[in-house]
């Protein structure tokens, strides 16, 4: 045979020195005929100091076109212009039609318990064994220049670059969702979305389109009460659960199969905002949650989620008085204990938002041998949907090329071509069986029975196979005992937060007929919840809507209240404290270490930001008051001279941040200076109004007691 050539450097598929401004470069700078500062490169500069085109031309001039004459029209010859332009022009692609707006955020996830008895998926073999993720949060209804802090679902997606490929694990912060088959999936996000003749509202679910298909679709009861509680307004990315919402199963080496459900639960614990808060943060900071979670990352306070599985197996199953496969029902965790078996964390924020954050593409369909897929029709629906998805947004099937959606792992196949392919592959094979081999050639690769995916055979458990059916199983029909469960599992003070929600949302439907169905059908969840609905707008209460199933009644569950789990913890919180002009340092210092003791992030808010003389010498605060509202932060504290507090006392800025922070029912710290400006704000003692010297008593919650005397709840 011939000797074999050097390999041509156009095999090398590296984008080798792309960086822009790799090194910081010295440059020069001149001034242009116009006036227009020109910033150029010196000669014999290393190579990354030049500005080039995308094929590697450098460009002598990035402030002018080309043009016929000083006065002259631009020139079409004008190549450097041409790509500028054409690539601006295309900088953007379709954002994703739901789930729109997300922040993602690169980490590690690790194995704390081996379950090789339960599954043969490899990131699962062995305690410590571990592999990269990316995970981006999103909220559903917005696009992508939305606000972060909307009452919406959270998506919480990972994706887990293990050995054995890519698992996705595509899911909500909600267990539950709102339809039962993916044929709906449309129907729902076209109700959701703007108004198809207004275009508004915006990342709302509070308008007539929404609630007259929910009135229609007694299926999504469930979800409305989770849409509708503390869920859907959380304090922090780093503070919500996520949900494979799904019934997977795990295989084992074996070819036993088990079914699955899986939990990402905060290290930090569930914390919500209040309705007015999140109101009131859209417009203090539209990038809350994003900024929090970058800076978190970026201070070193890695957020973390243990990952739990729920297991069981058919004979549970069929035992149940819901269907598994019905993706608006949960299994309790009273039923079936939560078993956690890894831990991620969050360590390294994106590099650039677009290359990752926006173009990481999430399929369920992507799953390791060892965990398979149920017959759930809505994410047997979600498999066909998400890869077609990305073509539209990303342009061509090559789209695992990107490298926020490679493998981290070996991938070989005989797919070629495509728009936009950057791999060279070699050789005659690209399709097999071949015998190139025994010619000498490279075969390709084959496929591998004993160790590929292959997927679990029963499929007739409680089932007949031979059957083509448009049907949905029998149990599918109950649409309310586990919307009724999730209701009385809340503290009043929840359940009273789930009727107001509900009473503002349906304020806004203008047609009167939903607002009448809506209520009707909260009778079979719980009379007293539309008692307070009916109440709250001003109308008769209706007739009960007619059930498909009965509801039963099943056990509340206290892990499906947000305010029966609340960490007592300062971790991962941050305290505001106000100052201004002579405050006492050495007490703001105090009060910040006690804070940060804790775990927590004191930030300092006063008149003005820049150096402040205080007593004891200079402080510079984190933000100024009027743009560092109370909403943002977790409990306030004031050290104050009373000069200032008089003089802040007559600004109405002061006085909203401290009559939020006790409308939010949030602890307030002061000296004895501040309570001219408590007084003011209409603040009373109570358990979360305290001297500075106990703060660290009763900072690390909120003091829901209060609300009942701060605002009127359905």
């Amino acid at each position: 045979m011939p000797k074999k050539p050097a390999p041509s450097p156009a095999t090398d598929h590296q984008l080798h020195d792309h960086q822009p401004g790799a090194g910081q470069p010295a440059f020069a700078t001149e001034q242009g005929n116009g006036g227009e500062l020109h910033q150029t490169a010196s000669d014999g500069a290393d190579s990354a100091a030049y500005l080039t085109d995308n094929f590697g031309h450098r460009i002598a001039d990035n402030q002018n076109s080309l043009r016929a004459g000083e006065r002259g029209p631009t020139l079409l010859e004008d190549f450097v212009l041409r790509e500028k332009i054409f690539h601006f022009d295309h900088e953007r692609i379709p954002e994703r039609i739901v789930h729109a707006r997300g922040s993602g955020a690169h980490g590690v996830f690790e194995c704390t318990k081996a379950i090789p008895g339960l599954t043969k998926a490899s990131i699962f073999q062995t305690e410590g064994a571990s592999c990269p993720v990316f995970v981006r949060f999103s909220t559903v209804a917005g696009g992508a220049g939305s606000v972060d802090t909307p009452r919406d679902v959270r998506g919480f997606a990972v994706k887990l670059y293990t050995d054995s490929g890519n698992w996705d694990l595509v899911g909500n912060n909600i267990p539950v969702f709102f339809i039962q088959d993916a044929m709906k999936f449309p129907d729902l996000v076209h109700s959701v979305k703007m108004e198809a003749d207004r275009g508004y509202p915006q990342a709302a679910s509070a308008h007539d389109t929404f609630w007259d298909f929910i009135g229609l679709m007694p299926e999504a009861m469930h979800m409305i009460m989770w849409a509708m509680s503390d869920r859907t307004i959380p304090r922090s990315l780093r503070m919500i659960e996520g949900f494979g919402v799904h019934t997977f199963r795990f295989v084992n080496e074996k070819g036993d199969g088990k079914f699955v459900k899986f939990h990402w639960k905060p290290v930090l614990g569930i914390q919500s905002t209040t309705w007015d808060e999140a109101v009131k943060i859209a417009g203090a900071d539209p990038d809350f949650h994003r900024r929090d979670l970058f800076e978190a990352i970026d201070a070193g306070d890695f957020p973390a989620w243990d990952l739990g599985v729920q297991v069981f197996d058919e004979a549970f199953a069929a035992k149940q008085p819901y269907d598994v496969l019905d993706a608006t029902k949960l299994i309790p965790e009273d039923d079936v204990p939560v078993e956690i078996v890894g831990r991620m964390t969050l360590n390294r924020n994106v590099d650039n938002f677009f290359a990752e954050t926006e173009q990481v593409a999430f399929l369920p369909s992507n799953i390791i041998p060892g965990i398979d897929f149920s017959n759930d029709p809505l994410l047997q629906g979600r498999l066909f949907s998400y890869l077609d998805t990305q073509k539209s947004r990303l342009g061509t099937t090559n789209f695992h090329q990107i490298p926020v959606n490679a493998p981290k792992c070996p991938f070989h196949n005989f797919q070629r071509d495509g728009m936009m392919q950057t791999l060279v592959p070699t050789g005659r094979a690209n399709y097999e069986p071949n015998s190139l081999a025994e010619a000498g050639e490279n075969g390709g690769p084959r496929p591998s029975p004993a160790t590929g995916f292959s997927t679990f055979t029963t499929n007739d458990e409680r089932n007949d196979p031979a059957q083509k059916l448009r049907i949905r199983a029998e149990l599918f029909a109950d649409h309310f005992s586990q919307a009724r469960m999730f209701y009385l599992s809340q503290t009043e003070n929840e359940q009273a937060h789930i009727a107001s929600a509900l009473v503002f949302e349906l304020s806004k439907v203008m047609l009167d007929h939903v607002r009448v169905r809506v209520v009707g059908q909260l009778r079979n969840i719980d009379e007293d919840l539309a008692k307070r609905v009916a109440d709250g707008l001003a109308i008769d209460l209706p007739a009960k809507e007619k059930a498909a199933r009965a509801p039963v009644d099943l056990k509340p569950s206290d892990a499906l209240s947000i305010q029966k789990n609340a960490d007592d913890t300062m971790e991962g919180r941050k305290v505001a404290i106000l100052f201004a002009e002579g405050s006492d340092k050495a007490a703001i210092d105090a009060l910040r270490a006690t804070i940060e003791k804790a775990g927590g992030t004191a930030f300092l808010v006063a008149p003005k930001v820049g150096g402040i003389k205080v007593k004891g010498g200079t402080l510079k605060a984190d933000g100024q008051l009027a743009g560092s509202p109370s909403v943002l932060f977790d409990a306030v504290a004031s050290i104050l001279t009373e000069e200032q507090a008089v003089l802040l006392s007559k600004q109405g800025a002061a006085v909203q941040w401290f009559m939020d922070a006790f409308g939010h029912c949030k602890t307030i710290a002061h000296d004895d200076a501040t309570q001219i400006l408590l007084d003011k704000a209409g603040v009373e003692k109570d358990s979360g109004v305290v001297a500075l010297d106990g703060f660290a008593k009763v900072g690390t919650r909120r003091h829901w007691a209060r609300e009942a005397k701060v605002r009127d709840l359905a």
